[in-house]
């Protein structure tokens, strides 16, 4: 009995595999609410795709500051330079899951290949990952940056295929974001969706459904070594 194709894993790094929640009290401080996190981080999305859509250039963190002052100004909170600047250093020291490290184990384990792609430019220290003690698990770690280009952008994803020397069908982006794993099965790779209790899959006729969904990463993993075979 043939077994499935068995892909390499691309694993989103903000939220998926860091905890985002780790900047709540970052906006709990500057808004009095926590919960601003959650807006904050839909508009910096939904204005990171504009700029690509519009063929504009910025750096990730250099929009997250942006859209933190922009939502200041929506609230009438004047956003300080030592704000922005607490804002970068947070989102570059969140921790993982509890369960992230397990997961990626787990999968290396049985002979998956794991990789990354963030929107968030290199780190010229210590990335994000190797802080959260992620990155020995991983092979390669990609940023959208020299595409010029935010993720859903085709591109984004064409370079992690080209740099492995694979075609996007090889591929299987894992995320807690539908849109980005819509990105790469829209290209004809596979996706997989950990919901971490805060996000879920579009249901949409001509839309394509994740191949894999869970509600977190130990659960995540263990449904991908099911559905195409581990060691």
């Amino acid at each position: 009995m043939l077994m499935p194709h068995r892909p390499i894993l691309v694993f989103d790094v903000n939220e998926t595999l860091l905890d985002l929640d780790h900047l709540c009290p970052l906006f709990h401080d500057i808004f009095g609410d926590g919960s601003v996190m959650r807006e904050w981080f839909a508009q910096l999305i939904l204005y990171s795709q504009t700029l690509t859509i519009s063929g504009l250039r910025s750096d990730f963190g250099a929009l997250a500051v942006a859209v933190l002052r922009m939502t200041g100004d929506i609230r009438g909170v004047a956003i300080s330079e030592a704000e922005g600047c607490a804002l970068r250093h947070a989102i570059g020291s969140m921790p993982a899951h509890p369960d992230a490290a397990w997961a990626l184990d787990h999968l290396a384990q049985q002979g998956f290949r794991l990789v990354t792609l963030t929107n968030s430019p290199p780190a010229r220290g210590p990335s994000a990952l190797e802080r959260a003690g992620l990155a020995p698990y991983v092979e390669a770690s990609f940023s959208v940056q020299p595409t010029n280009r935010f993720k859903p952008a085709p591109e984004t994803y064409q370079q992690v295929a080209d740099a492995l020397a694979m075609s996007p069908r090889d591929l299987c982006l894992v995320a807690c974001h539908a849109w980005d794993t819509i990105g790469m099965q829209a290209m004809g790779g596979l996706g997989a969706l950990v919901t971490h209790g805060v996000n879920a899959p579009l249901v949409l006729p001509g839309v394509p459904h994740p191949d894999v969904v869970a509600p977190d990463l130990r659960t995540l993993a263990q449904a991908i070594v099911q559905r195409w075979g581990g060691r």
